[in-house]
């Protein structure tokens, strides 16, 4: 019986220095046993190779049996771990000119427009757009953004999610009070479209980062509620040459433009010198807002940030578009461009 053991050992062993599957290695053994059963069940007893190979054909069959048992067991407790285990869902790996079949089928209805097509679906997946703000603007531009397929979509604001926000900040959710608003939102975008890559930044947008912030994108969107972010936004874009969409609230109207001086139209401190004073331009905190205003703006600014990326009709360059909630009104009107404008002015030299 010593003997078969070790002749089983050696087997596997030279099998495993050879590199040999752990299957084939099994098999081996398993030959040899089957051979020494073969042996126990045809020879007579008392025969040298049969006693040799430990005399009983019974010790090998429960040998045998056990063996079985433990393989068995073992491959049924593997496949109740597999069962067991969350299932890492699969991600295709996808070039950035390339469509998965999901993603043709997701946005066939901009693929079928005339305006856009596979080569502008190809140009939004290619872009990379920053949203400053992930509140009333920023919500539905982000949403609409990410559902539409724009690749890369970056988020900054230092703010977290509270009650009063959910009035109109759809892209959160009650859960999500007391999360920052751009880890909120980056969890709705992703849950909505898997296929594009969202870059949170949970921290205020500063001198000392918006240049570097910038170059890493192809234009920005300017969600934000204050004057000095909007004059640091608009600097930081003209300074690089990249197209600036700008929005803004107040209780039942909403207006925005796309502020673009390397094609020749004005910037927003063209429109804007100065600040106004102390309470002539409330927040919404201070003067309210209707809900759904913000959700028609922001998904404007989606619609002009695809129709910058992709060249598609004529974005509101050189325009402001003026939303009246309250009369269900609109209109545009022409905004020039200063050549005085400490920003903007000089590139007219």
């Amino acid at each position: 019986m010593l003997l078969v053991f070790i002749l089983a050992a050696a087997l596997w062993g030279i099998g495993y220095m050879a590199g040999v599957s752990r299957n084939a290695r099994y098999l081996s053994v398993g030959v040899l046993l089957a051979g020494v059963l073969v042996i126990q069940l045809t020879l007579p007893d008392g025969h040298p190779l049969r006693e040799a190979t430990g005399g009983s054909a019974a010790l090998w069959l429960i040998l045998g049996g056990v063996a079985v048992l433990v393989l068995i067991y073992g491959k049924v407790l593997k496949a109740l771990r597999n069962r067991a285990a969350p299932r890492q869902p699969e991600v295709s790996v996808m070039q950035p000119d390339k469509f998965s079949e999901t993603e043709l089928e997701r946005y066939a209805r901009h693929i079928v427009l005339r305006e856009l097509g596979g080569p502008g679906q190809k140009k939004m997946k290619q872009a990379r757009v920053l949203v400053i703000g992930a509140g009333g603007l920023g919500a539905p531009a982000l949403q609409y953004l990410a559902a539409a397929g724009v690749g890369t979509i970056g988020v900054i604001d230092d703010d977290v999610v509270e009650n009063a926000n959910l009035q109109r900040q759809v892209i959160h959710r009650d859960a999500d009070i007391g999360m920052p608003k751009v880890f909120s939102a980056q969890q709705a975008m992703q849950a909505q479209n898997p296929n594009v890559t969202v870059l949170p930044y949970h921290r205020r947008l500063t001198d000392e980062i918006a240049a570097d912030l910038f170059a890493d994108f192809d234009l920005i969107l300017d969600g934000t509620d204050n004057f000095d972010t909007r004059y640091l936004a608009n600097r930081t874009a003209v300074a690089q040459g990249k197209p600036l969409i700008s929005g803004a609230l107040s209780q039942w109207e909403g207006q925005l433009s796309v502020f673009d001086p390397a094609s020749e139209t004005p910037c927003y401190q063209c429109i804007f010198p100065e600040a106004p004073a102390p309470g002539l331009a409330p927040s919404c905190a201070e003067a309210g807002v209707i809900g759904p205003l913000p959700g028609v703006v922001g998904s404007m600014m989606a619609v002009e940030t695809i129709k910058v990326i992709t060249e598609a009709g004529q974005a509101l360059r050189g325009e402001m578009l003026i939303y009246d909630a309250l009369y269900g009104e609109s209109r545009k009107i022409t905004l020039a461009r200063r050549s005085d404008c400490p920003i903007c002015g000089a590139l007219d030299a």
